[in-house]
């Protein structure tokens, strides 16, 4: 059996706020199979935002173990963690964090930049995600340009170029209408389906997380199934 894509075992986080310690994470146990669509919920104060922090190599956990593809990211100094990041996850972010005087192609192209990929190859990448995503004519246009479905695609045409391993998809339609939401949270479903992209996706939402095929809820810095 291959390993999972994603194991927590023992995982716990605390900061200091105003000199009060908050247990963020709560001995965490987690297991994601390649190809899962996993939504994972709470309120406010929950954990959620923690987790996703740590799944994305974001933030280290105080305690416990992180494997990601078989390989414990948690002994990785933050340089490496940069590789992983830039390499083996997409980010999707409610506020879509575009650059602003960017055009969608060079946006989409930036992690590309990053990874070392030539001009060439990675103009045509980044085109051809764009292209998928139905902005094929939106390639030059900038964010304050396009509709906020518009850019949450140009977001997922970035995260996605890539090629990760994992996709982390943080309130993605949380500054979006229903009817686009719909079409984004589509989207999701498509590149899980038909693609076989690792999901996890945070939300509050019920209806959202009815796209994914397991629901996890966060409560108290604890993860319920």
């Amino acid at each position: 059996m291959s390993a999972p894509i994603i194991r927590l075992s023992g995982v716990h986080k605390t900061y200091a706020m105003d000199g009060v310690q908050v247990h963020a994470l709560r001995d965490i146990n987690m297991r994601v199979e390649a190809g899962e669509f996993i939504a994972v919920m709470g309120a406010s104060g929950s954990g959620k935002s923690t987790l996703m922090h740590i799944l994305g190599c974001l933030d280290i956990p105080d305690a416990g173990q992180y494997w990601l593809n078989g390989e414990d990211v948690t002994r990785l100094d933050a340089d490496a963690l940069a590789v992983i990041r830039n390499r083996a996850i997409g980010f999707v972010f409610q506020n879509f964090n575009l650059l602003a005087r960017t055009s969608a192609l060079d946006n989409v192209e930036m992690p590309l930049v990053y990874a070392g990929i030539d001009r060439h190859t990675r103009h045509a990448r980044a085109r051809a995600m764009l292209d998928r995503m139905g902005l094929g004519e939106r390639i030059g246009h900038q964010p304050s340009q396009l509709s906020g479905g518009q850019q949450q695609r140009v977001a997922l045409a970035r995260a996605l170029v890539t090629q990760p391993a994992l996709l982390l998809a943080d309130e993605p339609t949380g500054n979006l209408d229903s009817v686009t939401s719909g079409e984004i949270l589509g989207v999701l479903d498509e590149l899980n389906r038909r693609d076989g992209v690792t999901i996890v996706l945070i939300t509050h939402e019920q209806e959202v997380a009815d796209h994914a095929q397991r629901r996890l809820t966060m409560r108290d810095g604890r993860l319920e199934d």
